[in-house]
């Protein structure tokens, strides 16, 4: 399983920003990927990053956002390519305001519950 993994080396973090519309497909296939345990947040892309067809302005941001969705997972190393491409494949629009995927590193990580340090199950 892609997440059941113990801490050797440090591992991929993957966040991606999609458009709401196709954050149920891009679940699903990363399920069917393999991936056991994801966070999704609603959030808001602002300014250049605002969908350029389907935008609101906003009082609050003081300029023109979109509605997004925040995916963050935790993958091996073996894994984060085929992740990747699967996040892009299903998430492609060819329009403004697609998204990003960004990697980085992992350090540490601590279970809060347990104490443990650098496992994730």
């Amino acid at each position: 399983m892609v997440n059941d993994v113990q801490f050797k080396f440090r591992k991929p973090l993957c966040f991606k920003y999609i458009r709401h519309d196709k954050a149920e497909i891009v679940i699903q296939k990363l399920e069917e990927a393999g991936v056991t345990g994801m966070t999704i947040l609603d959030a808001n892309a602002l300014a250049e990053w605002a969908d350029s067809k389907a935008f609101s302005f906003s009082i609050k941001y003081v300029q023109k956002y979109s509605s997004v969705v925040k995916i963050e997972l935790i993958c091996n190393d073996e894994n984060s390519d085929l992740l990747i491409n699967v996040i892009s494949k299903y998430g492609h629009t060819g329009k403004s305001g697609d998204g990003w995927i960004f990697v980085s590193d992992i350090e540490k990580s601590v279970r809060i519950k347990t104490g443990e340090i650098n496992t994730i199950k």
